[in-house]
């Protein structure tokens, strides 16, 4: 009998690592009205991911799935208090993301794909000093924000070069994530009192990562033996 081509269809998990840069739209509000002028502050850094999902063959050549997954580590930048002369330093620290892909099976092995979601990152405190790097008596607190993302990849199993890997795949995805804006008080260290300033931050992250990929039914659907 011809052999049957395997199907797509049923749970994965990934882990990998990448990296990633963001921007973010910024300017100093005093007593909730904007004292400075628009301005643009980032970052990059690198970090790990972790993750699961189940996938739908729906015919011979499409694929459907949802997903969910995390991110850790350390994407670092600048904040600024414009009005108050004042800098930090703040990073991305993880970030998770729930979605939805729909792929083309290019080959029967090998999946190209689009995805889109939800999702939530947290982001550090920082002390903050002049713009000489001086020490000064006020901070910011670590917060979190929700948005959604966009992004795209592809996806192969891993039996290349005469190496049989059944279930074990690799993929390699770009992914792009819009969060909303929030107003980051400028605190003083001294009880913890809140200051007139706020900094308005509305970051945008940009990532590419690959991971290993474990497939439970690569090798066929369970049958009886007779």
């Amino acid at each position: 009998m011809a052999p049957v081509a395997p199907s797509w269809t049923g749970f994965y998990i990934f882990g990998g690592a990448g990296g990633g840069i963001w921007d973010a739209d910024s300017h100093t509000n005093v007593l909730g009205v904007p004292a400075t002028i628009n301005q643009r502050v980032g970052g990059d850094g690198w970090f790990g991911t972790v993750g699961a999902g189940y996938d739908w063959q729906v015919n011979p050549s499409w694929v459907v799935g949802v997903f969910g997954d995390g991110q850790f580590g350390s994407l670092r930048g600048n904040i600024n208090d414009e009005f108050a002369a004042l800098t930090g330093r703040i990073k991305m620290q993880d970030a998770w993301a729930a979605g939805v892909r729909v792929g083309y099976l290019v080959a029967p092995n090998v999946l190209s794909y689009v995805n889109a979601g939800y999702t939530g990152s947290h982001w550090s405190g920082t002390a903050l000093t002049t713009l000489t790097g001086a020490a000064s008596a006020f901070h910011t607190d670590s917060f979190n924000r929700n948005g959604f993302f966009v992004g795209g990849g592809v996806e192969n199993n891993l039996n290349i070069f005469g190496i049989s890997a059944p279930g074990w795949f690799m993929k390699t995805e770009y992914r792009t994530a819009f969060y909303d804006r929030k107003d980051v008080a400028v605190r003083t260290n001294a009880g913890n009192l809140a200051t007139t300033d706020a900094i308005s931050f509305k970051p945008w992250v940009q990532t590419i990562s690959t991971s290993l990929v474990y497939r439970f039914n690569w090798t066929g659907p369970v049958v009886a033996k007779y």
